[in-house]
């Protein structure tokens, strides 16, 4: 029995040794097979790897192609704030996949290329002032350029009276006895349309029941501010509805408040311009002047036997010139008696040619210098143009280098005549003149508002004593003095302080300062301190002609007895001492 037992257990250790040599042969098998198969599929994977980096690259491209040629999206949630509900609202509709954006922008009532009130807006500029049935007209006085200053304040006066103005009326009876009319010499279309945001203008007065309507005839005083016109002028304006303001000259005070300014210069220096033909003639006056030389003075001369009378000065042509002058001087019948020594000591006399001449060579300009001059009948013909012409002999007026023939459709006009020397002096590249007339204002005022070009006015009051002892020093001293007298008279910017003089002069409201000027202060502080010193003189000069009713401009006696008579003016409007005064014009 333990035999039969010892046999089994030996059979059963055999038998189990058997099975662990078959497991191991199994095994080692299965190992090498593996191996196999990781070389099998290492090789694969690689073939793979290669397959899909090549699709990949392919892909890449494709979506490079498309993010380029294809138009953004309309919205992306990687530009969107983590926290946007737009972002919020896009997630959830991609993630239901609905969000499809179409290729048409669908069907909208309103206009994409327009607002739909876009028709009841526009850019605009100050209101219109304009009440309906008022009317306002003036009569100008003088000669073209003091006329010119009416015009320009009868377009500020009637937008203080918020009036409609009629075309202005021009002075045709006065000492020029010019009998052109307003669009004669301006151009009149212009004038309406450039104004026309500011005020209503129109060429003549309506019919009031079919008939023609005779306004009420008044006078204001002079320097009228806008309290005065909506005390003294607007009551009547609303009770008669049209009122003619006459003998507009300088009724409109120096002192308005900036925008009345603004529009001054507005109407001054854009709206009012001449007419073609004057200006194409003026135009080519300058042209010639041009061919003759690059740089040319225009020189506005005022030495007329006139003037002289009406001034009163007297030039030292003994009892022949008192007798000549007094006798013309006896048609101002108002005129006090003349003190020809105090009006040269005050600077209120017209420099001579040949201290005008002088003037000049001290200043630097040579007798190779082109001068342009504008001047009626010179008192003493040749003779006293004679030292002018030897100092510069290129000496040109409007009948030397224009024909007859070019002339003749304003020779017969003294205004038109005058509007060519106006635009020949404007355009020169100095402008120099011997008086202080409303021409010299004007032009003064216009070169300063388009660049402050060179405009030399006499230092008159310092260069009479000079000129009374230049016989007694050398030139060189002589030089250095009027050199010296001329700081603050030679048209540069700030000469003038703000508010002094006549503003047509002097429109510093109207010209604004660039960047850099205060460096360009700082460099010249020197120069303005030598001209502060001269400029005493500059104010006693300004504050001596500041009240126009000191200034000397003049008109004819027959002209003269008519201001007189004012029978319909109202006698609530003016007093008897503010009757218009026997008008005192330094005129063009």
């Amino acid at each position: 029995m333990m035999l039969t037992n010892l046999k089994q257990l030996m059979f059963s250790l055999k038998m189990k040794r058997k099975k662990r040599e078959r497991n191991n042969i199994l095994l080692h098998g299965s190992n090498d097979i593996c191996v196999e198969l990781n070389r099998i599929l290492w090789r694969k994977r690689h073939r793979i790897f290669s397959l899909v980096s090549f699709v990949s690259g392919c892909l890449i491209l494709l979506l490079f192609a498309v993010s380029v040629f294809s138009p953004p999206p309309a919205a992306n949630l990687l530009f969107l704030p983590p926290h946007s509900l737009v972002r919020k609202e896009i997630a959830a509709v991609e993630s239901n996949a609905v969000f499809q954006v179409p290729t048409s922008g669908g069907d909208l009532d309103r206009g994409l290329w327009s607002t739909s009130r876009s028709k009841l807006y526009y850019g605009c500029t100050a209101d219109m002032k304009t009440y309906p049935n008022r009317y306002l007209l003036i009569s100008t006085s003088g000669g073209l350029n003091q006329q010119r200053t009416g015009i320009v304040d009868s377009v500020v006066a009637a937008y203080i009276l918020n009036a409609t103005l009629v075309v202005p009326r021009l002075d045709q009876r006065s000492y020029w006895k010019d009998a052109s009319g307003f669009a004669e010499i301006f151009n009149v279309d212009r004038f309406i349309s450039s104004l026309s945001r500011d005020v209503k203008i129109i060429k003549e007065l309506p019919l009031k029941g079919g008939q023609p309507w005779i306004p009420r005839r008044m006078a204001v005083p002079r320097k009228c501010n806008e309290r005065c016109y909506q005390t003294r002028v607007l009551p009547v304006l609303t009770k008669k509805q049209a009122i003619e303001l006459r003998k507009f000259d300088y009724r409109l005070s120096n002192r308005l408040e900036t925008d009345l300014q603004k529009l001054r210069c507005r109407v001054n220096y854009h709206a009012l311009t001449f007419t073609d033909p004057i200006l194409d003639m003026g135009k080519l006056l300058v042209e010639r002047m041009r061919m003759k030389a690059k740089h040319f003075i225009a020189l506005h001369l005022r030495f007329e036997p006139d003037m002289l009378a009406f001034t009163g000065c007297y030039y030292g042509g003994g009892d022949k010139e008192r007798r000549e002058l007094g006798k013309i001087r006896r048609r101002w019948k108002a005129l006090h008696a003349s003190n020809p020594e105090k009006m040269r000591r005050q600077g209120r006399c017209p420099l001579t040619p040949e201290e005008i001449g002088l003037m000049l060579r001290a200043l630097g300009f040579g007798s190779d210098v082109h001068i342009y001059v504008a001047s009626g009948e010179v008192y003493g013909g040749e003779e006293t143009l004679a030292p002018l012409k030897a100092l510069f002999p290129n000496f040109h007026s409007k009948e030397t280098i224009a024909t007859e023939a070019e002339l003749a459709p304003f020779s017969s006009f003294s205004s038109r005549m005058a509007a060519l020397d106006y635009i020949v002096c404007d355009e020169s590249d100095v402008f120099v003149s011997n008086n202080n007339g409303n021409m010299v204002r004007m032009i003064a005022g216009r070169r300063r508002y388009f660049g402050h070009k060179p405009t030399i006015r006499p230092n008159a009051k310092k260069l009479y004593k000079l000129f009374m002892a230049r016989n007694n020093m050398t030139w060189e001293e002589f030089a250095t003095k009027v050199q010296a007298f001329q700081v603050g008279f030679m048209g540069a910017p700030k000469e003038v302080k703000p508010g002094r003089g006549e503003f047509h002069e002097n429109p510093t409201s109207c010209i604004c300062e660039t960047t850099g000027t205060e460096t360009i202060q700082k460099e010249t502080q020197e120069e303005d301190h030598e001209n502060d010193n001269n400029g005493r003189d500059t104010a006693e000069v300004n504050d001596e002609q500041d009240p126009i009713e000191e200034d000397l401009d003049w008109i004819e006696d027959d002209y003269s007895d008519n201001i007189k008579d004012l029978p319909d003016t109202d006698s609530n409007v003016l007093t008897k001492q503010e009757q218009p005064e026997v008008e005192e014009l330094f005129s063009d």
